[in-house]
């Protein structure tokens, strides 16, 4: 079952539009929403299978954007992860955003050297 709303869709639509992975994209926004999920939550609330659950995690993650904590299972096996932002949500848009800036401008100083080049 998927929780999001036109608006919540359209968001992920403009982060992927400016270069966020999809996924990534989705998770930020299921996350942002809910505050705390485990894996199979936003794997059945974003759409997700779970590789790629773990691949945007692991993106998230090297960057600081998210934590986990274990909490053991009922039942035997392995223990359940509960994933949630560690950054305010707008944080984190803040930093997207100048990295795609930063992008930007890495783009504009290539062309200036093909343009002084030729």
């Amino acid at each position: 079952m998927q929780i999001y709303t036109e608006k919540e869709e359209e968001f992920i639509g403009l982060l992927t539009s400016i270069g966020t992975q999809k996924n990534v994209a989705k998770m930020l926004v299921y996350l942002a929403k809910l505050k705390r999920a485990t894996s199979r939550d936003i794997e059945r609330g974003a759409d997700l299978r779970q590789p790629e659950v773990s691949v945007a995690m692991k993106y998230m993650m090297k960057r600081g954007w998210v934590e986990v904590r274990e909490i053991p299972s009922e039942k035997m096996g392995r223990p359940v992860k509960l994933w949630n932002l560690k950054l305010p949500f707008a944080k984190i848009l803040d930093i997207i955003g100048n990295e795609k800036q930063n992008e930007l401008r890495a783009r504009l100083d290539l062309v200036r050297k093909v343009r002084d080049f030729a």
